[in-house]
């Protein structure tokens, strides 16, 4: 009799955050098939909150540079362990479906007669700014966001401030991704949030403009995990500057000066 796969979203890593459907599915499970991020910081979560799975845990977690268990490797041990029946978890950080490669893992699934449910989760794309009181869109200030890798091209994304722009994976790539997004209409002077860690131990927030954000993540060490927001949403946070917050817009220029009127 063959076992069902279960893609599980996990969420940013706070176990707090794992969907009541996600954690009746780990409860569920004979064995978790496990991220490194997000995915093992909630399986520790709930393990510290009391929480007992009878499932077998496999990490197969991913590091910058160096998989652990390659994505083709991956695909065919989910098969397998369904094909002896048994019901398995693959818990993936953040949402399967948002650069997660839950749909390759699922397409491979069904095409082995494997059946598979989608349990949704939290992106860290919107959770980790939010950390910092940065929503990604705002009333006179953005009313639409794109989320996007480090690796993509990102020379084609248009819009100005009011279209925030969330870089995952981003900090590796982050100078030259700061200098092409200054190149086009949202200027040099644009807002720019960096949240590391989001959720984690080593939670910490930078802000700066596209102009001065390379130079701040060398100077202060800045490491992956780490959200990248960059838009003039960035100026509501409580960890923007003065010179950077909405009270402080430049009415001087056009752009902004409509961006302020917007919010009176």
């Amino acid at each position: 009799m063959t076992g069902r796969v279960s893609l599980v979203g996990a969420g940013p890593g706070d176990a707090g955050l794992l969907t009541v459907r996600g954690l009746r599915a780990l409860e569920a499970a004979d064995v978790i098939v496990a991220d490194r991020l997000g995915a093992r910081g909630v399986l520790d979560g709930l393990a510290a909150d009391g929480v007992e799975l009878r499932a077998e845990v496999v990490d197969v977690g991913k590091l910058p540079g160096h998989h652990a268990v390659p994505q083709d490797g991956i695909n065919a041990l989910l098969v397998h362990l369904a094909r002896e029946g048994k019901n398995v978890v693959r818990l993936k950080g953040g949402d399967p479906y948002v650069f997660g490669r839950g749909g390759e893992e699922l397409a491979f699934c069904q095409e082995a007669g494997v059946e598979v449910i989608v349990v949704p989760g939290i992106t860290s794309a919107i959770s980790v700014p939010a950390l910092a009181g940065i929503p990604l869109t705002h009333r006179g200030l953005a009313t639409a966001f794109t989320v996007v890798t480090g690796h993509d091209q990102i020379e084609s994304l248009s819009g100005g401030r009011d279209h925030t722009v969330v870089l995952l994976m981003g900090v590796g790539t982050l100078a030259h991704s700061a200098l092409t997004l200054a190149r086009g209409e949202r200027g040099a002077e644009c807002p720019v949030a960096v949240v590391e860690d989001g959720f984690g131990p080593r939670q910490r927030v930078t802000v700066g403009t596209l102009a001065t954000i390379a130079a701040q993540a060398a100077e202060r060490g800045i490491r992956s995990p780490a959200v990248v927001v960059v838009g003039d949403v960035v100026r509501i946070s409580p960890f923007a500057p003065a010179e950077l917050a909405v009270g402080a817009l430049d009415v001087s220029d056009e752009h902004t000066a409509r961006l302020a009127a917007e919010q009176l």
